[in-house]
């Protein structure tokens, strides 16, 4: 049964109805306010994340500073509701990326749930392969989350440093991961990564823009499973992953 937490200030008729709605689709649903607390109680379980949002919620600074943290350590969906204003208030605290949808008030419970529930079905934690993606700039993530996340579950990581964090908690199927990042870069990425015995053998991609023989070669014996240009046509660099992939199952990874 899948785990849905909705975070909300507030509780009335429109979250009850949802919650209803949710419920006979067999999702459990717990309801917890945007309060650090009340969300380590809560969240270590969810499967996804559901933020009512209001103008009270969008204040609550501390709270999604944890819902942030959180959904990148466990790789949890986010969904919003509220209006425009609330909703820019909260991406001023939480990414964009992790995001999958917002809905604007008003909304429709029903289509809602469908949305949510829809998503959960095919792109679910359990459904695909699981790809991180690293890189500092975000209209790379996000171009590059576009290409795969129709096969793939794509998770983003916006730093090197946010990669690591990630890695410690959670075992991707295959990294993508830029060259050039400031303070923690892609050479510094691969050599932690290979250096911790829990996730030494987790299959590394470089995609670059990067791609002097001289940078290629001072991380070859690292052995990354593959080196792409960013330069490289989308088509091109998914074909490179689809065929990555069909070379592991080939194999029986």
């Amino acid at each position: 049964m899948n785990k849905l937490l909705i975070v909300s200030e507030a509780q009335g008729y429109l979250l009850s109805a949802l919650k209803k709605k949710l419920e006979e689709a067999e999702y459990e649903v717990k309801i917890a306010p945007a309060k650090t607390d009340e969300l380590s109680k809560v969240m270590k379980d969810a499967d996804a994340i559901y933020i009512f949002a209001d103008e009270e919620l969008a204040q609550m600074q501390q709270g999604l500073i944890y819902l942030k943290d959180t959904a990148v350590e466990h790789d949890l969906p986010v969904f919003i509701t509220g209006d425009t204003q609330e909703i820019q208030t909260i991406y001023g605290v939480l990414p964009k990326h992790l995001v999958q949808k917002e809905f604007l008030r008003p909304i429709n419970v029903g289509e809602v749930a469908e949305e949510i529930d829809s998503y959960l079905k095919t792109c679910g934690k359990h459904t695909k392969k699981k790809i991180l993606v690293v890189d500092d700039s975000g209209a790379m993530l996000r171009n590059v989350k576009g290409w795969l996340e129709d096969k793939y579950q794509v998770i983003l990581a916006n730093s090197g440093a946010m990669a690591i964090k990630y890695l410690s908690t959670n075992r991707p199927d295959l990294v993508l991961l830029d060259y050039e990042m400031p303070i923690v870069d892609g050479k510094q990425v691969l050599g932690m990564i290979r250096s911790e015995m829990e996730f030494a053998d987790i299959p590394v991609i470089f995609l670059t823009s990067k791609g002097d023989r001289e940078s290629v070669m001072q991380v070859m014996s690292l052995k990354p499973e593959g080196y792409l240009l960013k330069t490289m046509p989308p088509e091109d660099i998914i074909k490179s992953v689809d065929d990555f992939f069909e070379r592991r199952k080939a194999m029986g990874k």
